[in-house]
């Protein structure tokens, strides 16, 4: 199958399954929903909305959050991966957001990373979702999905390639919604160490798949 096709294929499974594939973090404002990406890094969605919903109690915007100490924000966060650095990136965020941006969330992502603990990532997230920017957040599930459906090189190195590939040949109008598609695929049937790859309803596509059972037919 020729990539351009398996594209367009993919692209119309997942459009027509899941139109209203979202973020699975929890979040009422753009400030919670920066937040939560920031936690999420090397770290479950999971994990990220079970400490959420009492930090944002304490610290609903910018201003509370840029006020707080370390001794304060750091027990809010303690079961995530990585507190002592979220910790003081969540704080030094809030504190540019006031400073810089007036409390705002801004929609660029240079300007976005330039936030602490905001990386091309995080800032491609927070485009995509608050402002519907064709911005592709490449995560471990979609460098791992993209690689094994056939959409990237195989030999691609870095969660840069993979997005310039990706958006190269997804329509924009699909590219914020590609990124919850494949994140998704990665996370509940194309996972990292026991795909379900007989059970998938898109095998067919699948450049993985193909040399799969290209391999059990061969003659031993």
């Amino acid at each position: 199958m020729r990539r351009s096709d398996r594209y367009k294929a993919l692209m119309a499974y997942f459009a027509e399954n899941f139109p209203s594939a979202e973020t699975e973090l929890q979040y009422n404002s753009p400030f919670e929903l920066l937040v939560a990406v920031i936690l999420s890094a090397q770290c479950t969605d999971k994990r990220v909305n079970m400490v959420t919903p009492a930090l944002f109690e304490r610290y609903p915007d910018a201003h509370a959050m840029s006020k707080a100490t370390f001794d304060e924000l750091f027990p809010y966060i303690r079961s995530i991966s990585y507190p002592n650095n979220k910790t003081k990136h969540l704080i030094g965020m809030a504190q540019r957001l006031i400073e810089v941006y007036g409390g705002e969330i801004p929609a660029d992502v240079k300007a976005l990373q330039t936030l602490p603990g905001v990386g091309r990532k995080t800032a491609n997230v927070i485009v995509s979702v608050l402002y519907d920017q064709p911005a592709m957040a490449v995560d471990t599930h979609v460098f791992r999905v993209s690689k094994r459906l056939g959409l990237v090189n195989q030999n691609a190195k870095t969660p840069l390639e993979v997005e310039k590939t990706l958006i190269k040949h997804i329509p924009d109008s699909q590219i914020a919604r590609a990124h919850h598609w494949l994140i998704l695929h990665g996370r509940y049937v194309c996972t990292a160490r026991n795909p379900q790859c007989d059970s998938c309803a898109i095998s067919q596509y699948c450049r993985h798949y193909e040399k799969k059972q290209a391999s059990q037919t061969l003659p031993k």
